[in-house]
C-alpha cells in the first residue's frame, strides 16, 4: 500500500443559518464555466446574448428534471411510488445523469426549434457545443460526489485507495452526538490481512460528550457500533471494528479504540479525470475544424463519456441492492443506447462531410 487516503472532511461550508455543500458549489461551477464557454461560440458564430440567457436556463432546468427523475424510475421506483411527494425534493434521494442525457437533448430540440429564427442554426450545431461544456460540468459533478462521500467504489487495495469515514460520522452524528461531542480517525501503522484485502489501522479518538464516561461508550461500542458496521453489506461498508474490541483511556479526557478502515478505489476521481480529459480532446478537436460537420462532436462525447461509464461501473459499488443480482448494472445498461447513438451520430457526421 503506497497510500490511504484517509477522507473524513465535511460535506460543506456553514454560512450563517445555511449549509452549503461543496458539491452545490462545484455542480453550479460547471453551468457558469459552460456559459461563459457557450458565450464565446455564441460570440464567434454571431448568436445574440439573450439566446445564450435563455439556453441557460433551459439547460439548468433539464439538467435538474431530467437528472431527478433518471434516478427515480431508473433506480428507486420501488421507493417513490408510494412516496411522489418526495420526487419533487431533490434533496431527498439523488440525481442520475442518464435521466439528463435524455432530457437534455430533448428539451434542447424543442429550445433549438422555438429560437430556431434567432439561433440560426441546426439542432445538432448546438448540441456538438453544448456537450463540450457538459464534459466539463461532469468532471466538476464527480468531484463534488467525491466530496460527499458518494458513488464510491468497491473495496480494494491500491496506491490510491481511499477510506471514506464520512458516513460513519453522520452516523454518529445523527444517532449518538449525546455520548460523542468529536471523533478523529488516526491512521496508524498496521493493517488486518483478510482473505481479499489489507484493512488499514485507524485509531478512533473518541472525546466524550459532558459527563459521559468509558463504560457508556464501551456499552455503545459493543451493543451498537460492532454488530452495525461489522454487518453491514459491502457496498455500504467502511470500517471494521474487532468484536473483542474494548475503549481504551488517554490524553486530556479522550478515548480510544483500534478500528480498520475498508479501502476503496476512488472512482469519482478517474470519472473526473477521465471527463476532464474528454473535455480537452473535444475542445480541440472543436478549434481543428471538426464543429463544422454537425454531429461529430456530440456523437464522439456520447461515445467516449457512456463507453468509460460502462467500463467504470465494473469497478464502482452498486448504488442500490438490486444492482447485485445483475451482470451489467443499471448505469451499463442505460449507457448502452446512448454509445450506439454516438456510433450513429458519429459515423454519419463522416459519411454527410463525404458526400
Amino acid at each position: 500500500m503506497l497510500l490511504t487516503l484517509t477522507w473524513a472532511a465535511e460535506r460543506g461550508l456553514e454560512l450563517g443559518p445555511l449549509f452549503l455543500r461543496y458539491y452545490q458549489v462545484l455542480f453550479f461551477a460547471g453551468f457558469l464555466l459552460g456559459f461563459y464557454l457557450m458565450r464565446r461560440y455564441f460570440e464567434k458564430e454571431g448568436v445574440a446574448q439573450d439566446v445564450l440567457d435563455n439556453l441557460l436556463i433551459y439547460t439548468v432546468v433539464a439538467t435538474i428534471i431530467g437528472a431527478r427523475l433518471g434516478h427515480v424510475f431508473f433506480y428507486d421506483w420501488a421507493y417513490y411510488k408510494l412516496h411522489v411527494a418526495e420526487i419533487f425534493m431533490p434533496w431527498k434521494g439523488g440525481l442520475a445523469s442518464h435521466g439528463a442525457a435524455v432530457v437534455i437533448p430533448l428539451t434542447l430540440y424543442y429550445f433549438s426549434q422555438k429560437f430556431k429564427k434567432d439561433l440560426g442554426h441546426s439542432f445538432l450545431w448546438l448540441m456538438d457545443r453544448v456537450v463540450i461544456t457538459v464534459a466539463l460540468a461532469g468532471a466538476l459533478i464527480r468531484l463534488g460526489n467525491f466530496t460527499n462521500s458518494e458513488i464510491y467504489g468497491e473495496p480494494a487495495n491500491s496506491a490510491v485507495e481511499t477510506v471514506y469515514f464520512r458516513p460513519v460520522l453522520d452516523y454518529m452524528e445523527q444517532y449518538f452526538s449525546d455520548q460523542v461531542s468529536d471523533l478523529e480517525f488516526v491512521r496508524m501503522d498496521g493493517a488486518l490481512e483478510t482473505d481479499s484485502l489489507w484493512l488499514p489501522q485507524y485509531d478512533l479518538v473518541i472525546t466524550p460528550a459532558e459527563n459521559v464516561q468509558i463504560g457508556a461508550l464501551q456499552s455503545m461500542l459493543e451493543v451498537h457500533l460492532i454488530p452495525l458496521f461489522n454487518l453491514q453489506k459491502k457496498d455500504n461498508r467502511h470500517i471494521y471494528i474487532p468484536d473483542d474490541s474494548y475503549v481504551q483511556p488517554g490524553e486530556n479526557g479522550t478515548y480510544h479504540v483500534t478500528i480498520y478502515g475498508i479501502p476503496r478505489l476512488p472512482s469519482q476521481l478517474f470519472e473526473s479525470l477521465a471527463y476532464l480529459l474528454i473535455f480537452v480532446l473535444l475542445f480541440f478537436l472543436g478549434e481543428k475544424g471538426h464543429l463544422k460537420a454537425e454531429g461529430r462532436i456530440f456523437g464522439l462525447f456520447l461515445l467516449l463519456v457512456f463507453g468509460f461509464r460502462i467500463a467504470i461501473e465494473f469497478l464502482k459499488a452498486n448504488q442500490k441492492a438490486f444492482e447485485a443480482s445483475m451482470t451489467l448494472n443499471m448505469g451499463q445498461w442505460l449507457s448502452i443506447p446512448l454509445v450506439l447513438a454516438g456510433l450513429y451520430l458519429l459515423f454519419n457526421s463522416f459519411r454527410t462531410s463525404k458526400s
